[in-house]
């Protein structure tokens, strides 16, 4: 089923959405929750709890691409309950290795000025995105957004990890300069 007719089942509130956007979606929810969660029960959960997001917020919410949308609820959820549990004793911190990494690059904090300068923040990061290499860019968001292990990334590149790891610590670099410049950091 397309996506558009499942949207409109949404809108319609028909339960049937559900169901198709599992048919469709599933699988791949399930890996963006599992490069996060580990533990495939608690990613299964994070897809159960995406769904009934997208049942809640659909409408008044009208995606552009159902697919990016179910992954950002999905990595919403996953991240959610990841930080409910103590990250250290499960899959040898992943998820806490890639956010540790990134947060090198990022401004820190949860201070109210900072809070209001997140729309800002998300336009520049936006603008940095968009100006790297395609590669670069891929292989930042594999690591960064979907949280996979840097091996798989090389091996979904044909790159060393090595390399994998050079081409992040650039980009992480060349983003906090972004950031810096843009009066961020």
């Amino acid at each position: 089923m397309e996506d558009r007719e499942i949207l409109a089942l949404y809108f319609a509130r028909s339960e049937r959405a559900l169901d198709e956007t599992q048919n469709k979606y599933a699988r791949y929810c399930r890996t963006v929750a599992g490069n996060i969660l580990p533990d495939s029960r608690d990613a299964e959960e994070a897809v159960s709890d995406a769904l009934l997001a997208a049942w809640g917020s659909i409408p008044p919410n009208a995606p552009q691409s159902l697919r990016t949308y179910l992954a950002k609820l999905t990595r919403r959820a996953a991240l959610k309950r990841w930080r409910a549990k103590d990250a250290r004793k499960r899959g040898g911190g992943q998820t806490e290795a890639a956010l540790e990494e990134l947060a090198e690059a990022l401004p820190g904090g949860t201070d109210p000025v900072q809070v209001a300068e997140a729309a800002a923040l998300t336009e520049s990061l936006d603008r940095f995105l968009a100006a790297l290499p395609e590669t670069e860019r891929r292989v930042f968001l594999r690591r960064y957004w979907f949280m996979d292990p840097i091996a798989a990334i090389g091996a979904r590149y044909g790159f060393s990890q090595s390399k994998v790891r050079s081409m992040l610590a650039r980009t992480r670099s060349r983003l906090r300069q972004h950031l810096e410049k843009e009066g961020f950091l």
